[in-house]
């Protein structure tokens, strides 16, 4: 593959994902200072300003993983990766559909399980194919991680 094809997948699958995190906070923004600022939150709720920093990251990473899969061929083993990984993606979103946009910390638990396990099935499916690509998805399966335990609070704290 050229330089030039190269780069400009690089830049697909980064902005892919950028988009997905994009379409996620139209969900998310609206609900901040209104539905969410109003709910009880657990102690270890990180403030407001830091979820895009490290969603941006978060995404970046994502991009980068999906780069170095899909660049090796397109394999069924890829397009299976691929479709996994696009899977995530609509969870991910979702997960801010449901829980911002819907209000429903309970249906967001459900969805944010399933990324969760999405997540951990696309970095063993990753790593088989580039080692790299598995290893750049772990700093999100932490986050999603943290997240639901979060998400799992916040439902509890306002349940009834």
């Amino acid at each position: 593959m050229s330089l030039l094809k190269e780069i400009i997948l690089l830049v697909l699958a980064v902005g892919v994902c950028l988009g997905a995190g994009f379409l996620g906070s139209s969900f998310t923004m609206p609900a901040i200072e209104g539905w969410y600022s109003t709910i009880q939150k657990p102690s270890f709720t990180p403030p407001n300003w830091l979820f895009a920093p490290v969603w941006t990251v978060l995404f970046i990473l994502m991009g980068i993983s999906a780069y170095l899969v899909i660049r090796t061929g397109l394999s069924y083993q890829v397009r299976l990766v691929v479709l996994l990984f696009v899977v995530q993606l609509v969870l991910n979103v979702l997960w801010s559909f449901f829980f911002f946009a819907r209000q429903s910390p309970g249906l967001a638990l459900v969805d944010i399980v399933l990324l969760w396990v999405a997540i951990l099935a696309l970095i063993v499916m990753s790593v088989r194919i580039e080692r790299w690509a598995g290893y750049l998805l772990i700093p999100y399966l932490v986050w999603v991680s943290y997240a639901t335990v979060l998400n799992a609070s916040i439902f509890v704290l306002n349940r009834g």
